[in-house]
């Protein structure tokens, strides 16, 4: 029995795993295939210091100290940077010793990622070997109930944030040309820690305004900078680097807006920022015994706080949602096992908490009670199951999303757990129990202003199918339209009498006491029948379930694809480029390989320019085609609150032309219009329209919010079916 203390005092020149250059590295050591230490993480450096210390007793010296290094990337994937082996039985006892680890990949040995420097002390352990075996068994649970004590602590303080900052984009001046015309097409690219942004890019200009804002959380174990990088983007190509600057959150005082003129590092020009440092209101991670609206004091205080009388104190601060994440069963089991370690996952807009691992269980009970603000009432909860992987990324096990506008108060629900693209469903249920409080006047507004932007997630990729089902989309707006078209046309032509006598008639008595109220007056109408006929039981939502339909034949032509993949792919066409340069190599044709390898990469060229013009098509046409869903959905009552608020709008509309002559509206407006400026030249335009209709879900998104029912005894096919991995 031995004693080993390990002072872990530092690495030097790691492997970079994040975009920004740097990686932000955490340690494991192991002991016969048992993790026994875990070190901190220290962000963004590649040649962090830990000065971590830890003791631990060693059986036999046969088993050497396994270390490994990974990138610690927040809620799921870590990137492996590194392992070494330290070889116990060639220490010296009761000598401290000065180790150098070079850190190796198995797979790629040759590559060199970086070292660590350690501090070891080998020492015997006396006495009686089955006191030492029970002490050891002992120290095992000690240590790993204090390790898992340590990292949900430090886990809990990572997720928790102290503060929000705020940084608007304004714009850029006199940026470095990139492009043969003498231009950019800049955009900006923002991280702090794990939270990246990237904003819009701005064609043909040196002199960008971008006028887009971005919420960061500012956490205990972060360090307080924002990253920012300046991009020209290219079409076909890489895009081409054109500064950098950072942003010293330690020099900026709180609760006031500072202006910030930075100058680009490595490249030309500035840019202007408003920056914004805010304390963080309430969220917390607790236990089920321990939250506040299950005290009626708390509640009533939180129920005051987000009052009628009190709606236009703190318009961002919209309302609380508290979620308890009680229990899952019947979960997938990943493992080789038959069992899953699972871990649940909440997140609202950007804001991200998570549960501790329950190891070695289908039927998982975290009793855990999260609590987030609300800064948009129309935002979707989402609730996530992985699995834990210790050296590799979590597997994915289920998820829901729950809009907050859909949630009964208190009411705990066993919901059927989805797939990724919430299309299909998986295996398993989980049970939440969610309340809601919020400000109806706040969250009206709200409305009216920019969509919070999601952190960066996956790049595009081209889908055919999701091509498909975006053209099917569009082309269904389009036949309404023309539907529509053909109806008024036989209006015109008296294919029915009766109807085109009461369509002249209607259009007489429209046209000849028509005043410009009525515009909006008119848009009421649709919305009143609508809500007559679901008020009497008849559904006007009958598109949702052709759309349920089209993803649910979108599901299976991924599954075949997955499993029956097609000649002639992209990685096919890439094997086939090497074989021929491998073959080329060994014929010694070397002229004939560089005239390959120019062709390739003009090819490769092609299709990276093709690839993002698919893109661009893919994306428009989900653009439109949600745009003529959701102006549908607004009218059909798909939410109630969006419904009545487009009521609001429509009758304060029509009050106001009708009391008041065109002329002072058009003058208001063009007066504000000319004077925004002027009063604030930093100010970040927006539509309010479009603002409304970004709140308002698609067919899709209507698809992948709905419940599932529950199927208690579903067949061994279906199961099959709904879990092809």
């Amino acid at each position: 029995m031995y004693q080993l203390d390990v002072i872990l005092k530092k690495g030097s020149n790691l492997a970079i795993r994040d975009r920004t250059g740097t990686s932000d590295p955490y340690v494991k050591f192991k002991i016969a295939g048992k993790e026994v230490f875990r070190s901190k993480t220290i962000h963004k450096n590649l040649n962090p210091v830990w000065d971590d210390r830890v003791s631990l007793l060693v059986e036999s010296l046969k088993d050497p100290l396994y270390v490994k290094v990974f990138d610690y990337d927040f809620g799921l994937q870590d990137d492996f940077m590194g392992s070494a082996y330290l070889h116990l039985e060639s220490l010296e006892h009761q000598r401290t010793l000065d180790v150098t680890l070079d850190l190796k990949d198995p797979q790629y040995p040759e590559h060199n990622l970086g070292s660590l420097d350690l501090a070891v002390t080998l020492s015997p352990k006396e006495g009686d070997t089955r006191d030492a075996t029970m002490l050891l068994r002992r120290n095992w649970k000690r240590s790993c109930k204090y390790q898992s004590m340590r990292l949900s602590d430090v886990h809990r303080k990572a997720q928790l944030w102290r503060g929000i900052v705020s940084i608007s984009l304004i714009e850029g001046r006199s940026l470095q040309p990139m492009d043969a015309n003498g231009f950019s097409d800049p955009y900006v690219k923002f991280r702090m820690g794990h939270q990246k942004y990237k904003s819009k890019t701005i064609p043909k200009t040196l002199n960008p305004q971008w006028r887009e804002q971005f919420d960061f959380h500012l956490y205990e174990e972060q360090g307080s900078y924002v990253d920012i990088t300046v991009w020209d983007k290219d079409a076909g190509k890489k895009d081409d680097f054109m500064g950098r600057c950072t942003v010293n959150l330690s020099h900026l005082t709180k609760e006031q807006t500072h202006k910030l003129d930075l100058p680009l590092e490595e490249g030309e020009g500035l840019l202007v920022l408003l920056v914004t440092l805010t304390a963080s209101a309430a969220v917390s991670i607790s236990d089920l015994s321990v939250n506040m609206l299950d005290d009626p004091h708390e509640r009533h205080q939180i129920m005051q706080r987000y009052s009628l009388w009190r709606s236009f104190n703190n318009l961002k601060d919209v309302g609380v949602v508290q979620v308890k994440v009680i229990r899952a069963e019947g979960l997938m089991a990943a493992d080789v096992t038959g069992k899953s370690d699972p871990f649940c996952v909440v997140e609202l807009s950007n804001d991200r908490l998570q549960t501790h691992t329950v190891y070695k269980n289908l039927n998982p009970e975290w009793n855990k009670v999260f609590t987030f603000n609300v800064k948009d009432i129309h935002s979707v909860l989402e609730v996530s199951v992985y699995d834990e992987d210790r050296d590799r990324s979590a597997d994915f096990l289920g998820k829901v999303a729950i809009p907050l506008l859909n949630i009964q108060n208190g009411e705990r629900k066993a919901y059927a757990l989805k797939s990724k693209e919430l299309t299909g469903p998986t295996k398993g249920v989980i049970f939440l129990e969610i309340d809601v409080i919020f400000n109806a006047v706040k969250a009206g507004l709200t409305t009216l202003i920019p969509i919070e932007q999601k952190y960066i997630e996956e790049e595009p990729r081209v889908s055919k199918q999701l091509l498909l089902r975006n053209f099917n989309r569009v082309r269904r707006c389009i036949m309404f339209l023309i539907n529509t078209g053909c109806f008024i046309n036989s209006c015109f032509e008296w294919d029915s009498p009766q109807r085109s006598i009461c369509a002249l008639v209607l259009f007489v008595i429209v046209v000849w006491n028509f005043e410009l109220y009525m515009i909006p007056l008119a848009l009421l109408l649709p919305l009143a029948w609508n809500y007559i006929l679901i008020a009497s039981g008849k559904d006007t939502r009958q598109d949702v379930q052709a759309m349920e339909d089209l993803l649910e034949d979108e599901d299976e032509d991924f599954d075949r694809d997955d499993k029956d993949p097609k000649p002639g792919t992209w990685e096919d066409s890439r094997d086939k480029n090497y074989i021929l340069e491998d073959m080329l190599a060994s014929w010694h044709f070397e002229w004939i390989r560089a005239m390959v390898d120019s062709e390739r990469k003009g090819f490769m060229n092609k299709l990276y320019a093709i690839q993002d013009v698919c893109i661009s098509v893919q994306n428009a046409l989900d653009e439109v085609a949600s745009y003529g869903e959701r102006i549908k959905n607004t009218f059909n009552w798909t939410v109630p609150f969006l419904s009545w608020l487009a009521i609001v709008a429509f009758g304060a509309a029509t009050t106001i032309i009708y009391f008041i002559p065109l002329r002072y509206i058009v003058l208001a407006w063009g007066v504000n219009k000319f004077t925004k400026k002027l009063r604030d030249p930093y100010t970040i335009d927006n539509n309010e329209l479009l603002d409304f209709l970004s709140r308002v879900p698609s067919d899709v998104q209507v698809v992948q919010y709905r419940e599932l029912k529950l199927d208690p005894n579903p067949s061994p096919n279906k199961r099959k079916k709904n879990n092809p991995g």
